[in-house]
């Protein structure tokens, strides 16, 4: 009997690629003698931090749909011939028992030719409004792992486990002390802190909103610690430079520091970025990004709105009621007790190995194992 192999396809984004590299470590932990492949896009973040997380993968020609210019799909259907046949040549030469697929460009073709091979495939759909390809291939998939209830409407209801987001080790197990935290960002442990996240790459409508605001934010006694993204020009120029009680750095590497030390987070509306504020019970603000695939950071943040978890304000309004609502909720202790109770009950700390778990279980019982 041969070690079995299993695929993980998808990436694109850290909300994607770290519950991946989370429940491939489960997998490994559960059956050590197991043989991991991801596949993952060429030029895509995940050809860099899967290695990191000490897996191999393979990366795909195939790009997305590009909403923002039509002329340039010309080549997409090429593309994803290109990366059939490619998907083709790894199952050929892996011979997976298994594919897992986690959203991203890959995920698509890669389970889609485990299905029409008769390899079982399992999804993970991260937010509360699944996307279109895995509706898709939810309708030939073995298992469908989600993250909130309700999503029937999108899967067959027979074939889906309420798993959870599995969230970083880092995050999941952090027992960080606020006081050593807060001090690691060269603040006061005395002083209330704002913690400001975007994502890898930034918001546009946050950083923009906080650097008219940030005056204001000090003013009212609170600290700052402000991750701008890459793609903000004031972090990348340097013209938005930490002032005392500020903190501000294009990219957070100990993101387990940075919520340690927060008391309100501002935060985009990401699967992965809700569920570790939930792990971790913070009251947050959360401010959708607009144009995400089927708006379903609208959706993530409703749901959270309507848990009594967090409030939400639009993109458009970020501008003219961000800080306030920052100002706001700071000075109303009831209402952060409130939103950081509603936050812990929805917090999924072993999403990881409930899906592993779920994993191996089915593979055993339809004998996928060779």
């Amino acid at each position: 009997m041969r070690n079995r192999k299993i695929v993980i396809a998808g990436g694109g984004t850290g909300g994607h690629i770290f519950p991946a590299v989370a429940i491939a470590q489960q997998l490994r932990k559960m059956e050590p003698g197991m043989e991991i492949l991801f596949i993952g896009a060429k030029g895509k973040m995940e050809m860099e931090k899967v290695p990191q997380a000490g897996f191999n993968i393979e990366g795909l020609d195939i790009a997305g749909f590009n909403r923002s210019s039509l002329i340039k799909n010309i080549w997409l259907p090429f593309k994803l011939v290109k990366s059939w046949l490619q998907v083709r040549g790894i199952f050929r030469r892996f011979r997976p028992d298994a594919a897992i697929g986690v959203g991203g460009y890959s995920s698509f073709p890669v389970l889609k030719y485990a299905q029409s091979a008769g390899i079982p495939t399992f999804i993970h759909e991260s937010n509360s409004f699944a996307g279109r390809s895995n509706i898709m291939l939810g309708r030939g998939a073995t298992r469908i792992f989600v993250a909130t209830e309700g999503m029937e409407k999108f899967f067959p209801a027979d074939r889906i486990t309420v798993s959870g987001n599995p969230v970083r080790a880092s995050i999941a197990s952090a027992a960080r002390d606020r006081e050593e935290a807060v001090r690691h960002f060269g603040l006061d442990p005395r002083k209330p802190v704002v913690l400001v996240v975007g994502g890898s790459l930034g918001a546009r409508s946050i950083n923009e909103a906080i650097a008219a605001g940030a005056d204001r934010i000090r003013e009212a006694g609170m600290q700052l610690i402000w991750q701008t993204g890459k793609s903000f020009e004031g972090g990348r120029d340097g013209s938005v430079v930490a002032r005392p009680g500020q903190w501000v750095g294009t990219f957070i590497t100990e993101m387990d520091m940075a919520y340690a030390a927060a008391d309100i987070i501002v935060s985009r509306a990401g699967a992965m970025a809700i569920a570790e504020i939930t792990v971790m019970g913070r009251p947050a603000i959360f401010v959708p990004y607009p144009h995400a695939a089927e708006d379903h950071q609208t959706a993530n943040a409703q749901s959270m709105v309507q848990k009594g978890a967090g409030i939400m304000i639009s993109d458009a309004d970020a501008a003219s009621r961000l800080v306030d609502a920052v100002l706001e909720l700071a000075r109303d202790p009831q209402r952060q007790e409130a939103l950081k109770t509603g936050a812990a009950k929805l917090a999924i700390r072993d999403a990881d190995q409930r899906i592993a778990r779920d994993i191996l279980e089915t593979l055993n019982k339809t004998g996928s194992h060779t």
